[in-house]
């Protein structure tokens, strides 16, 4: 297991999205009953056809902790805020068509870079280029402050999940609701000492290719890396029929010149092959025990996804002590929010009525 898109002018976005079955969702509790337990009506989220948006309007910056954060933002300046947080190797494109969604719903969504990602820069040449699950995590509560956002509703998968994961067990007074894809993802380093079953260390060959000069040169070459990077999708989402346009677009992000430390280190850091900053100890600490996470929680695994197969959510249920629904989403692979924008997002939707 992982440690690891109705739209009006005013989101920007455009119209005529086309319906899309959703047949692929199998569930173990239904809008209905999300909306029965809040005792308010949940809102269903319209469908669409994935890869209806491509672009978002604008890319904005904001001085945030350690970084410049780029970020892309849609919806009311004064709604209810989600935060979609994506994972490696994606970017904001993750969530292109979830946060227009979003957005018609009423929500002012943010979707950040993540460190060593798209236009987002380090402050100052100094800070080490360290990627600690905390100070990924760190980086979103400094983004909050900065935008002056007390409490959000946080949405993510792969790292994002993680971050989101550390955010609600740390901080939940930070924390509405919260959507994990792949559930409960906080890195205990000493269990990822000791060695999995075969299929998973087969799954996660690119931890260890990082781990070796070899496959850093490969991350540090530009070519390589993006060659790397689309191999990656190809094997995480095998029902994904993404083309050129939509890698090249997340691609970009990738040329970031931190990018390379950041995915090493991530990588390097999971496995104790270097260690962490010292600022993160305490944290680090803290997360070393596998805090429970009692915020309203929606959980989802993607049937394909090589990490959560079979994706029942048995694994992690326990790490859940507030309100909690699990779904397990049919015929989709790792990067569920632009594979199946519709049920993430209404999957947001409910959490935020749980």
């Amino acid at each position: 297991m992982i440690n690891r898109r109705t739209f009006s002018k005013a989101v920007g976005l455009g119209t005529g999205a086309a319906a899309v079955s959703l047949s692929g969702l199998q569930t173990n509790a239904s809008a209905a009953t999300a909306g029965q337990q809040s005792g308010t009506a949940v809102p269903t989220v319209p469908t669409i056809t994935p890869g209806t948006h491509t672009e978002f309007p604008v890319i904005k910056q904001v001085k945030a902790g350690l970084l410049d954060v780029g970020y892309a933002e849609l919806g009311p300046a004064h709604g209810p805020v989600v935060i979609c947080l994506h994972g490696w190797p994606y970017d904001i494109h993750s969530f292109v068509d979830v946060a227009p969604l979003l957005a018609a719903q009423g929500y002012r969504v943010l979707v950040p870079y993540l460190r060593g990602h798209g236009s987002t820069r380090f402050l100052s040449r100094h800070t080490p280029r360290t990627a600690e699950q905390s100070a990924i995590a760190l980086d979103i509560i400094a983004f909050m402050d900065a935008l002056k956002i007390h409490k959000a509703v946080l949405a993510g998968f792969d790292w994002g999940s993680r971050t989101a994961d550390i955010i609600a067990a740390l901080w939940p007074e930070r924390v509405k609701a919260m959507v994990s894809t792949s559930g409960y993802l906080i890195t205990n380093r000493k269990a990822q000492l000791a060695p999995a079953a075969p299929g998973v260390e087969h799954t996660w060959w690119y931890q260890w290719y990082f781990a070796t000069d070899r496959g850093k040169k490969a991350m540090e070459n530009v070519d390589d890396r993006l060659a790397l990077c689309r191999y990656v999708w190809t094997l995480v989402s095998p029902n994904w029929n993404f083309d050129d346009a939509t890698y090249q677009r997340t691609a970009q992000a990738f040329l970031n010149p931190d990018y390379a430390a950041i995915v090493l280190f991530n990588y390097r850091w999971r496995i104790s092959l270097v260690e962490g900053e010292r600022r993160y100890d305490r944290y680090e600490k803290l997360l070393a025990a596998q805090p429970p996470i009692g915020v309203p929680t929606v959980t989802l695994d993607a049937a394909l996804d090589p990490f959560t197969a079979p994706g029942d959510g048995s694994a992690y249920r326990s790490h859940f002590t507030g309100p909690y629904e699990h779904r397990t989403i049919a015929n989709i692979g790792h990067n569920l929010p632009q594979e199946a924008p519709t049920v993430f997002a209404q999957a947001v939707v409910d959490a935020d009525h749980l």
